[in-house]
């Protein structure tokens, strides 16, 4: 069904309010490249924290969401699930050292911890690794999801629909900066929130309520579509006779990989680049770290629930997509719910939600990697001695090369969930590494770049196999849709993280104690500058800031059961499990208290 009027109406003023919010702070964003990177470090805790959850709900998550429950079922979720145990190291630990640091991208952190021509070139290596090969992935799997939807919604070609997206997200991205994507986050946010619950609700409502859609997925269970982990919030132990390979291709073997391996390997450990510039942005160390909780608590507990229960509608509605949305897989559920069940005026509400959005992802990282480029590569390198206003000009120059070169990616990848975990195994041996050149002193550059290179290149390789493979059968390669098999096992993400990580770990350890430590003078100031606490021994001396690992573990667990608690909570609710949901709202209130009395409270403004 075409849009309505109204609908185009509700679409075109918001791209109207968004580019009136670029506009209106096109010239204080240009007055430097901290106002245009960081707002000038003076934005408030939720501010920014919505920032944060805004910019990590893009028009690409329901859609691989959507993926996760069509395909093995609720329980995947725990590939980014896992990811909360890292995250609250970020809100606890490193969003207070961020800001201590007191740095416009945290490459910049790498010539303060280490020195000489290794910090150097890790700084621009590290650059352009993640403002370009990585960056060219995430915005290209994004677009790819907007184009999607734009493709189903508006009856166009993808092509078409990819380069209006971007058009719209480069003009915007191009006059605001920093401020402007903060800014709209925060409407974005809400307009994004809103949509997907109407969605759901409405979803729901229009196949007879939520106990009626559990009996229809649970009768189709063993049908070919539902399997019988569909429903499940953690997959079963598999029976006690199973040989040991089959075991680690069930589901709980990925599960259980998941939960002990992945959430501490990655590169986002520390934070992550554009959740350490939001970080950075905050006006202290007390806003910083109650931005990243709050973050934290909404991405992982508040918004996952509509767009699964709009998965499993879509498993009902279409157990098998049809054929004219045929390429676009298992995700163009989503979309197509939207099509089916929305009339004129929620269509177009919908369609601004994915717009929303995708603007605040796209924009993000056109800013973050548009500031890697600048501030780690031209101003460093390049050209060290110039006006604000030309490094501001030079900044736009690079997020128009970004975009273009995003779209052309986006163009020739089939699946979001797939690149994902592309993303997670191409920096899987590195996460260790950058939780210990904070609190121990022996780490060196050459670690950092060793962890690196190793998850790089092992990646890279199982790509290529992947790709050779795919060409001796005859078929066509889209990146990162098919996985390599070796020695008769589709090696899936859980078995890359076992061979990446393992040896990423052995790689750094030897290379670390095999090469210099940095030098002393270097190790004292970067301490005196953030004080973190752990290792440093003689390098600690006169310190003045509290540690922030005092008391990490207990505030640690807290908030593992308060959001936690919190997500499943919700999920036991929606499904009928009063008793389960009011035990772990329990436990969720319990954490909160816990981390608000010992650690919120406590914090000096």
């Amino acid at each position: 069904m075409a849009l309505a009027f109204i609908d185009w109406i509700i679409i075109i003023l918001y791209i109207l309010f968004s580019l009136g919010v670029g506009i209106y702070f096109s010239k204080r964003a240009g007055q430097s490249t901290e106002e245009y990177f960081l707002s000038g470090r003076t934005l408030p805790w939720w501010i920014v924290g919505t920032s944060m959850v805004a910019t990590t709900f893009a028009a690409d998550t329901p859609l691989a969401i959507t993926e996760f429950v069509r395909g093995p079922g609720i329980w995947q979720n725990w590939f980014w699930w896992n990811l909360l145990l890292s995250g609250l190291l970020g809100a606890l630990l490193f969003s207070r050292l961020w800001r201590r640091a007191e740095i416009i991208t945290d490459n910049e952190l790498l010539e303060i911890r280490y020195s000489g021509k290794p910090a150097a070139a890790l700084r621009a290596f590290k650059a352009g690794y993640f403002a370009i090969l990585y960056n060219f992935i995430v915005m290209g799997w994004v677009i790819n999801a907007m184009a999607s939807v734009a493709a189903v919604m508006l009856n166009i070609d993808r092509w078409t629909a990819v380069w209006i997206c971007v058009i719209i997200a480069l003009l915007y991205a191009l006059l605001s900066g920093f401020w402007g994507v903060v800014v709209t986050d925060l409407v974005q946010f809400f307009i994004a929130m809103a949509g997907s619950i109407i969605l759901a609700i409405i979803a729901v409502n229009a196949i007879g309520g939520m106990d009626l859609l559990l009996d229809k997925i649970s009768t189709m269970s063993g049908s070919g579509v539902v399997h019988d982990t569909t429903l499940k919030f953690i997959p079963p132990v598999p029976d006690a006779g199973v040989t040991t390979s089959t075991f680690w291709e069930s589901p709980f073997s990925k599960f259980l990989i998941f939960l002990t391996i992945m959430w501490w390997s990655h590169h986002g450990t520390d934070g992550g680049g554009y959740i350490i510039q939001r970080m950075s942005s905050a006006k202290n160390e007390k806003h910083a770290l109650a931005a990243t909780l709050w973050f934290n608590l909404a991405h992982y507990a508040l918004r996952v629930w509509p767009w699964i229960v709009v998965a499993l509608v879509s498993i009902v509605v279409f157990p098998i997509i049809p054929e004219s949305h045929a390429e676009l897989g298992s995700k163009a559920g989503y979309p197509l719910l939207m099509n089916k069940f929305l009339g004129p005026g929620l269509k177009g509400l919908l369609v601004v939600s994915f717009l929303a959005a995708f603007m605040s992802t796209i924009d993000t990282h056109l800013n973050w990697g548009a500031s890697y480029m600048l501030n780690d590569v031209y101003k460093r390198f390049i050209k060290r001695e110039a006006d604000q206003q030309h490094y501001v000009l030079v900044s736009r120059i690079i997020t128009v090369i970004l975009m273009v070169g995003a779209a052309f990616v986006a163009i020739n990848m089939q699946s979001i969930s797939k690149a994902w975990e592309f993303i997670y195994a191409m920096g899987a041996g590195i996460g260790a590494v950058l939780i210990l050149r904070w609190f121990w002193w022996r780490i060196n550059a050459w670690t950092e770049i060793s962890a690196l290179l190793t998850s790089l290149i092992i990646t890279i390789i199982l790509e290529v196999i992947a790709w050779k493979q795919t060409i001796a059968a005859g078929l066509p390669y889209t990146l990162f849709d098919r996985a390599p098999i070796l020695f008769d096992i589709s090696i899936q993400v859980h078995h890359k993280l076992m061979i990446i990580v393992p040896v990423s770990v052995i790689v750094w350890v030897m290379v670390t104690f095999l090469t210099k430590p940095e030098p002393a003078s270097t190790l004292h100031r970067f301490y005196q500058r953030v004080q973190p606490g752990g290792h440093w021994g003689p390098f600690a001396k006169h310190t003045t800031l509290q540690p922030v690992t005092k008391g990490f573990f207990f505030n640690w667990i807290a908030g593992i059961a308060m959001i936690y608690g919190l997500n499943f909570a919700i999920g036991n609710w929606l499904f009928g499990n009063n008793g389960n949901a009011l035990l772990l709202f329990s436990i969720s209130g319990i954490g909160f208290w816990w981390i608000w009395n010992n650690l919120i409270s406590k914090l000096d403004s």
